[in-house]
């Protein structure tokens, strides 16, 4: 039977290349996103090769998640496996400067949307006693670094969501595993930074980042890893990374 993957935050960077990964490899697809025509293009492409349902909502929008996962088809309620890719930075500055719409985005977006989402999606997999959940953390999650403590923060929360998920859903046949990049050359930065693409760009020069694809390559690994083997956690950084803040640029 084919099995079926939701992604949230599919319409670019690690969710969208993870779908393409998966659709390459006939799991047909849930794709979640805030921009419904990325959605539609996505929907089109790879839709040649296995079935794709899209959900428009906002993860941070806890009715619009439940309005639309409740709502989902018959042939479409289980899910197998859950990718919690949708996330944000916004901002980069101290905590005395900080813009406190910043720090709603971020906790409601990466905590509580991932959560929401999970919510809604966890209890067909208790009932049958099978699932994957993906949670994309980062190395944000494993070190804190100046000017960007709230982001850290929930980062450090997945990490412990992720933790107390694998404690809760284990004895349910349920595997979770939390996958933390460090540096990916997607629209990561720019958001954070506000539109800047100048200054977003100076991020990534100097070396060779991650591709959003090396990371849908190694959530493709974990979730076809042998049924006896749970990857729990993995950090990833690109060759010239060696810690958080810590890039060796030519």
């Amino acid at each position: 039977m084919t099995r079926i993957a939701l992604i949230t935050g599919a319409t670019s960077g690690i969710g969208k290349a993870t779908a393409i990964k998966f659709a390459e490899n006939g799991y047909n697809l849930i794709l979640c996103g805030r921009r419904s025509e990325k959605l539609d293009e996505l929907k089109n492409k790879l839709s040649k090769n296995v079935k794709v349902h899209t959900l428009i909502f906002d993860v941070r929008d806890r009715k619009e998640v439940e309005f639309h996962l409740d709502s989902l088809p018959t042939e479409w309620k289980n899910v197998d496996i859950l990718i919690n890719s949708a996330g944000n930075a916004h901002g980069l500055s101290t905590i005395d400067n900080g813009d406190v719409d910043d720090w709603d985005a971020m906790i409601d977006g990466n905590v509580k949307g991932l959560l929401y989402v999970s919510k809604a999606v966890i209890p067909q997999m208790v009932e049958r006693k099978k699932g994957h959940i993906i949670n994309l953390s980062s190395v944000a999650g494993k070190q804190t670094y100046a000017n960007g403590a709230v982001y850290c923060a929930s980062k450090k929360a997945v990490e412990a969501i992720s933790e107390g998920m694998r404690l809760d859903l284990t004895e349910h046949g349920i595997k979770i595993t939390n996958i933390a990049p460090g540096a990916v050359a997607t629209e990561f930065s720019e958001v954070r930074f506000k539109g800047d693409k100048e200054r977003a760009q100076k991020v990534y020069e100097g070396y060779e980042a991650l591709l959003p694809e090396d990371i849908a390559d190694l959530i493709f690994y974990t979730i076809n890893a042998p049924d006896r083997v749970t990857i729990a956690d993995v950090t990833v950084y690109s060759k010239a990374q060696s810690a958080p803040t810590m890039i060796y640029k030519k």
